[in-house]
């Protein structure tokens, strides 16, 4: 009874890691329970379904977004808008470490289920709303240096829409250029707007 937690962590381990590798259709029951290292009555206990472990892998990444992907980069670096482009490098890494054939799991799981499981669409959004808040954050932080009328959660949007776009063509080609050039595009398009910024501060000499 003891390592019944432990267990269901395991599974879940297991089940995302299998998830990110294979997708989630791809990947059986079978494979979870050998990669966990338990038996079919421990996950039923835990997951009647194959679907309720699912859920719990993105209630897992949820949870595990800020401790796990953001945290490390803000602890890391402290400009606002330096950040974001450390957070994008996160996923280069991931790409590099991988030779383009895994990217967001996020995003798999979306492109792969968001049509056909309406409970696990619904945390894949909670997912994508709190990569975007924290990006959004970001972009709050770094006000002072942006036009007035830049919105901030809708550059967040556009932050997200790029790092998926951008991993999806890498994973589509087998090579970095693709991330590399959107993320070089995003970085061009926040420099504009930091000068357009600089230029609306700047005080206007009397004429």
């Amino acid at each position: 009874m003891s390592n019944r937690p432990d267990t269901r962590k395991r599974l879940i381990g297991a089940a995302r890691e299998l998830f990110l590798e294979q997708g989630y259709a791809a990947t059986g029951v079978a494979q979870i329970l050998k990669k966990a290292g338990a038996r079919s009555g421990s996950l039923y206990y835990f997951f009647p379904t194959k679907e309720d472990l699912l859920l719990a892998v993105l209630e897992d990444y949820r949870d595990l977004l800020w401790p796990l992907v953001i945290q490390p980069v803000f602890d890391r670096i402290d400009d606002p808008l330096e950040r974001i482009f450390g957070v994008l490098d996160g996923y280069r890494q991931m790409l590099r470490m991988t030779k383009c054939t895994i990217g967001c799991p996020i995003g798999n799981l979306a492109l792969e289920l968001s049509g056909s499981h309406p409970q696990a669409r619904k945390l894949i959004a909670q997912n994508f709303s709190g990569w975007t808040a924290a990006i959004e954050q970001c972009i709050v932080d770094a006000a002072d240096r942006l036009p007035e009328s830049a919105d901030a959660y809708d550059l967040a949007q556009f932050v997200l829409t790029t790092m998926e776009g951008a991993v999806m063509l890498s994973r589509a080609y087998r090579k970095i250029d693709p991330f590399d050039t959107a993320v070089a595009q995003l970085r061009e398009y926040f420099d504009l707007l930091v000068a357009q910024g600089t230029e609306w501060s700047r005080p206007r000499t009397p004429e």
